[in-house]
């Protein structure tokens, strides 16, 4: 386990009304200006959505979902955001009511999901009503994944210093999951991967490599209306060949 502790230097000190310049606030004043971009890009890019598609497809999701089971239309869970902080997170409902949405993840052929839901999540429809969650200031549309509580717990104590990822705000899509990393995370290796592109992108953060993981998450929506009962394919990536084994050496 000691391979997977990631040394950083960011941290919150034990007394806050030291004199010492404290390092977590390096980290953001250094990253000042992409920061300001990108929650501008984010609060455009949301209204954007909100005009342009909302109006005409919410309805026809909301209706079909009505049609296809019972419940309601939305489905909202407390998700882990940026440093720890938790919020509401929106989502179209894809699966049928049940006690075990907060604490079970979703698996392959998991029966509580709906004949829409399927649908829904291999398109990534489902996760629309997050650009609420963007505008609120929440998420942004670029970022690590928002977990859950339970899976938050999980995988902390199973990956040193897994709340890294949360110096980066939670996003609708991201790093790890545009290098093949959605669904379900049970096993080890499949946690830590995440951890790993997701640590990545918080080290590496910049707007062009935030308008490269959205123009991917663009194809892989296309690609799965083409692969529809089959894995999405990730195929050849935007990045520089070496980015894996960057991402693999933070650890």
């Amino acid at each position: 386990m000691r391979s997977t502790i990631v040394e950083s230097k960011i941290y919150y000190p034990k007394n806050w009304q030291d004199d010492e310049q404290l390092q977590i606030r390096e980290h953001f004043n250094s990253r000042y200006h992409y920061l300001v971009y990108k929650r501008c890009m984010d609060v455009v890019t949301s209204l954007l959505v909100m005009i342009l598609i909302f109006p005409w497809l919410f309805p026809i999701v909301i209706l079909l979902i009505k049609l296809d089971s019972k419940g309601p239309a939305f489905f909202k869970q407390k998700r882990v955001g940026f440093l720890g902080k938790t919020f509401w997170c929106y989502k179209f409902r894809t699966m049928y009511v049940n006690d075990m949405a907060d604490t079970r993840q979703a698996s392959r052929n998991d029966p509580r999901v709906t004949r829409l839901g399927k649908f829904l999540r291999n398109t990534c429809l489902d996760e629309l009503p997050q650009f609420i969650n963007v505008l609120l200031g929440h998420m942004s549309v670029v970022g690590p994944r928002p977990h859950m509580l339970q899976d938050s717990r999980e995988f902390s104590a199973q990956v040193a210093n897994y709340k890294f990822r949360n110096l980066a705000r939670p996003g609708i899509t991201g790093l790890s999951q545009v290098r093949g990393y959605r669904g379900p995370a049970t096993t080890f290796q499949s946690i830590f991967r995440r951890y790993q592109w997701d640590a990545y992108y918080v080290r590496n953060v910049s707007f062009i490599l935030d308008l490269r993981i959205m123009a991917e998450t663009g194809v892989l929506m296309v690609r799965s209306l083409l692969y529809r009962n089959k894995p999405v394919p990730v195929g050849k990536s935007v990045y520089e060949r070496g980015t894996l084994a960057a991402a693999k050496k933070i650890a």
